[in-house]
């Protein structure tokens, strides 16, 4: 499986603050980029778990007596956990979104270049898939799935345009979705939105706000005191999340404050946000819209 360089890899590991007989876990393996780099820095007697839910990144496993891949959502991270015998970790690393060799493969349906079935579902074994959300939402549930998760502004009209289409004949494939919506996508901006639009649907599919507030809410209990949380996010929806749990260890709302009127927070932030520079850019495009936030429980 052709899988691209991971994204921001020394800063991501750096971030981590390795100690040799650590315990860590990577729960977006993918290419196995950053766990062949956080098992570098480990000693004999430290231990690497990595989550991949997508069955195409079994091929990419690591020999080494050291690491154990499992093939489960990140959701599921303390369950998983629990079952190999580990409480407490010193480090957990999470390079959110859509893999680069996802994106590359047409019939996953993921890419905006391909003409694909619609499906951009992260694990073969779901049963939700795009065509579903396509023919299958009503009306109401698809403004919701555009305006919540593509902060498209039009989605009142992009999900009326999909009702009457379908009414017609069923939507199959990515194309015949891009024709459906041909007179939202202006030549100037027509990548954007299709982009917006492919990130609305494939968040619904995947549950991805839902998967990553139960992550993060999992690693604060999972994490030893002084471990380090390291995430990757690519979009707005997710940066947001990430950095208000950091900030406040709830994703709304305020933290309580103590006796003294100082705000109670689990986590202290490490350093400032960290973006890729253009050498990196260059090198891999998917690195484009990455933001680094590093986080140590207290």
């Amino acid at each position: 499986m052709e899988y691209h360089n991971p994204v921001l890899l020394h800063s991501t590991v750096d971030g981590l603050n390795i100690k040799p007989d650590g315990i860590y876990v990577d729960v977006t393996f993918g290419g196995g980029g950053h766990s062949k780099e956080i098992l570098k820095r480990l000693g004999p007697n430290g231990k690497l778990f990595a989550f991949d839910q997508d069955e195409d990144a079994l091929a990419n496993a690591l020999p080494d007596e050291r690491f154990t891949l499992i093939n489960e959502n990140f959701r599921f991270i303390k369950r998983f956990l629990r079952f190999h015998g580990v409480k407490g970790v010193d480090g957990i690393l999470a390079d959110l979104g859509v893999s680069s060799h996802q994106f590359d493969v047409p019939e996953r349906g993921f890419s905006t270049r391909f003409d694909a079935g619609l499906d951009m579902r992260m694990s073969q074994k779901n049963d939700l898939n795009a065509y579903r959300v396509v023919n299958e939402y009503d009306e109401q549930d698809l403004r919701r799935v555009f305006y919540d998760y593509g902060e498209l502004k039009n989605a009142p009209l992009l999900a009326r345009s999909i009702v009457e289409a379908r009414e017609q004949r069923l939507i199959k494939t990515t194309d015949e979705l891009k024709d459906v919506l041909a007179k939202f996508l202006p030549e100037r901006i027509r990548n954007k939105v299709l982009a917006q639009i492919y990130q609305a649907i494939r968040i619904e599919v995947n549950q991805e706000m839902d998967v990553l507030k139960e992550f993060i809410e999992q690693s604060l209990e999972i994490l030893n005191p002084g471990g380090r949380l390291s995430v990757i996010s690519y979009h707005s929806l997710e940066d947001r999340l990430v950095k208000r749990f950091i900030k406040n260890g709830m994703f709304e709302g305020e933290p309580e404050r103590d006796f003294y009127g100082n705000f109670s927070v689990p986590f202290k932030t490490i350093g400032k946000l960290i973006i890729p520079d253009d050498a990196e850019i260059k090198i891999n495009n998917r690195a484009r819209s990455a933001k680094l936030r590093i986080a140590e429980k207290i």
